[in-house]
């Protein structure tokens, strides 16, 4: 059995609608489950401790998460062209894998959604992308072969999943399902691909 981590951070609910399209792209692949995870905000005014259990929505990711998942999806809503300080702060803390290697050779890919067309979708999903290669693990985008990803006209694209909301904070489109349900799989055969070879 591979187990997808699906970890993200959502400001206004894009990205967890992105998150919740991603695990049922997981899902649709036999002996392979997804466990979504989210990271509390950061305040403003100073480092303060939120709740262990958030008031609504998925719960909190832990290191142990990280460490026990055969594979992981990240997803940030774009902020000037890059991750949101929420996914950054925990990612951040994660030293202690880093030193063990706890991460190295697993598949993982990313997501973002975005307000406006050129807000930065790509770049962000290149920042996320970062310290998951300094982690060792191993990146995988979308491919060409997905037709969708030659449909849209708004978000998606070969770096990882990216929805449009526009000002009106529109709904994901269907291509734009289809883009995220294609990672989920892609990252669950992967890592079924991999369970039995030591990289």
């Amino acid at each position: 059995m591979a187990e997808i981590l699906i970890l993200y951070y959502s400001q206004y609910g894009s990205t967890a609608e992105m998150a919740n399209q991603i695990a049922r792209g997981v899902d649709e692949v036999a002996d392979a489950t997804a466990k979504i995870r989210t990271v509390p905000g950061v305040s403003t005014v100073c480092e303060a401790t939120e709740d262990s259990i958030p008031k609504s929505g998925h719960p909190y990711a832990t290191l142990e998460d990280l460490k026990q998942c055969d594979g992981l999806a990240l997803g940030s809503p774009t902020h000037y062209g890059n991750m949101a300080a929420p996914l950054k702060y925990f990612l951040d803390n994660t030293t202690e894998l880093w030193f063990s290697g706890g991460m190295a050779g697993k598949p993982a890919g990313v997501f973002t959604a975005v307000s406006s067309m050129h807000g930065g979708h790509e770049t962000t999903l290149l920042s996320m992308m970062l310290p998951l290669l300094h982690h060792g693990m191993l990146v995988l985008g979308v491919p060409s072969t997905e037709p969708a990803l030659m449909r849209t006209v708004s978000g998606g694209t070969p770096y990882g999943p990216s929805h449009l909301s526009g000002k009106d904070k529109i709904g994901l489109t269907e291509d734009e399902k289809t883009i995220c349900r294609n990672l989920g799989t892609r990252l669950a055969r992967t890592a079924l691909a991999l369970a039995n070879v030591r990289l």
